[in-house]
């Protein structure tokens, strides 16, 4: 872990991995539509991919991912969030690991997926460094895609300098994962970025 602690233990304190797990056990209970993103994250696959969730928290993205046939790794930081996926999404393979310094030794994925705000909660500083990271990870011509929310400290210039800098293209950007248009005032950014061939 880096020494700076991610947004995602200090903005919300102890034991929010645990309301975090408990909040989409009782979503999914209840009948809600947890899949969005990963069905517009396998529209962009072949069969049989190979997907890095990273951020995956407790695995709905990647669990949903491997139900559909493909090859998952799920990277996320906090233990708690790792242990909760692999009850609850088994299958894919779960990894603890700071984004910001991640080496798998894993072959080149075919996407990398940020869902669910991962990038807005990393630590304040390393949002180059996470998207450099998981980009290396990925083959080129391959896509990383981000979700996050656009009212957040790291802003979208930031996203875009950060993105180009790791030599990623933009090629769409969304202002929800059911794909509508992009406006200046979305309150979401969905993007799908190119790793160069």
């Amino acid at each position: 872990m880096s020494e700076s602690r991610p947004r995602w233990f200090t903005a919300h304190g102890e034991g929010h991995a645990d309301w975090y797990v408990e909040r989409f056990r009782r979503m999914a209970a209840e009948g809600a539509d947890l899949a969005g993103e990963a069905r517009l994250v396998d529209a962009l696959l072949p069969r049989g991919a190979r997907v890095l969730d990273a951020g995956c928290g407790p695995g709905r993205v990647g669990g949903e991912l491997h139900a559909r046939g493909h090859a998952v790794v799920g990277v996320d930081v906090d233990p708690a969030l790792i242990a909760a996926a692999m009850i609850d999404h088994p299958g894919p393979r779960y990894v603890v690991a700071d984004l910001a310094a991640l080496e798998l030794p894993d072959e080149p994925f075919d996407v990398a997926v940020l869902a669910g705000n991962v990038l807005v909660f990393v630590t304040p500083g390393s949002e180059r460094r996470v998207i450099e990271r998981v980009a290396a990870h990925v083959r080129p011509g391959g896509l990383v895609v981000t979700g996050f929310a656009t009212d957040r400290e790291y802003g979208l210039p930031a996203f875009d300098a950060d993105c180009a800098a790791a030599g990623l293209v933009c090629e769409h950007r969304f202002a929800t994962w059911d794909l509508r248009p992009w406006r200046d005032d979305a309150a979401w950014a969905v993007t799908v970025l190119r790793v160069p061939a």
